[in-house]
């Protein structure tokens, strides 16, 4: 992470190649974090930040 951004690319690239999960299942799990509150969505799409409630989750 880079001043507290996480690119997407470090996200999608394991979770589609190396998991093998689908596009849909990669959209929908980010949709549903963004809901929740555990992260906020650059507007440009390239990053993302956790949320104070999506940093508890790792504590």
């Amino acid at each position: 992470m880079q001043d507290g951004r996480l690119h997407v690319e470090l996200i999608n690239g394991p979770f589609l190649f190396k998991d093998k999960g689908s596009s849909a299942e990669y959209g929908a799990g980010m949709a549903l974090a963004i809901e929740r509150g555990w992260l906020t969505m650059h507007e440009s799409g390239t990053y993302v930040r956790f949320t104070p409630a999506g940093a508890d989750l790792f504590a």
